[in-house]
């Protein structure tokens, strides 16, 4: 759950390994996701530890709003599910709601917004090397992550080269808006796929003539010992005593 870089977080000034980070991660988002969304006092456990967790290692409010935005087609699931569902109805303001519906819509709001919250906090205090680093760890397939790296590297490339296609589309006095304005868009796109085509294969050529073997070479990076696995499992433990705090409230309520 912690995965600090910085020198200024009291236990963690070495940072943890970036394996044992996303362990943690995973450890503690798995814990949510298999809780009942009846469960509410369990959700309440997970927005405190969060809460926490975010405001000690300094996220920036501004990066996980941002990050939220991914959200916002589960959103409107979530919103849709209380009218289309079935079962038993009550009336809010008027409007019959399903009860099932609100459940299953709460549970998917909750979720998503815990989730992206703590995938925000491992991207804003992780470096992507050290991401990757820790997936190869893992023992993620090699394959799996050269993909990713190369991906990572070129999106930006490839956003500058369509940005520059749009602007000298704008010098030539065409600036398309409507959708039916949208064939030289689709031809720029087209060719932007071929150039981004042409380049990959450059580039993997490239690797090959100076020895590349399918995977990408491991960083020097200090692996996880006891105390960063002791201190990255704090997070999914709290995360048990939530759902255990939440099935105790439930059995007796």
């Amino acid at each position: 759950m912690f995965f600090a870089d910085r020198a200024d977080h009291g236990p963690l000034q070495d940072g943890l390994a970036p394996e044992a980070r996303i362990i943690a991660a995973i450890g503690f988002v798995g814990v949510v996701a298999f809780t009942p969304p009846r469960w509410a006092a369990a959700f309440a456990v997970y927005t405190l530890v969060v809460v926490g967790a975010v405001g000690a290692l300094g996220v920036s409010p501004t990066a996980i709003l941002r990050r939220l935005t991914v959200l916002g087609p589960f959103l409107v699931l979530a919103l849709l599910l209380p009218v289309i569902g079935t079962g038993d109805r009550m009336s809010v303001l008027g409007v019959a709601l399903s009860v099932d519906g609100l459940w299953s819509g709460w549970g998917i709001a909750a979720k998503g917004t815990i989730g992206t919250v703590i995938s925000a906090a491992l991207a804003g205090t992780t470096p992507t090397a050290r991401i990757l680093l820790g997936l190869q760890r893992l023992r993620v397939p090699a394959l799996m992550i050269t993909i990713a790296a190369l991906m990572i590297r070129y999106v930006g490339l490839i956003g500058d080269d369509m940005a520059r296609m749009r602007t000298a589309m704008i010098m030539r006095g065409h600036d398309p808006r409507w959708i039916w304005q949208l064939r030289p868009l689709a031809r720029s796109a087209g060719a932007s796929f071929v150039r981004s085509f042409e380049r990959g294969e450059r580039v993997h050529a490239a690797m090959l003539a100076r020895g590349f073997t399918g995977s990408m070479p491991e960083l020097g990076d200090r692996r996880a010992g006891w105390r960063d696995w002791f201190l990255a499992s704090i997070g999914p433990m709290l995360a048990a005593a939530g759902l255990a705090i939440g099935w105790y409230v439930e059995a007796w309520s």
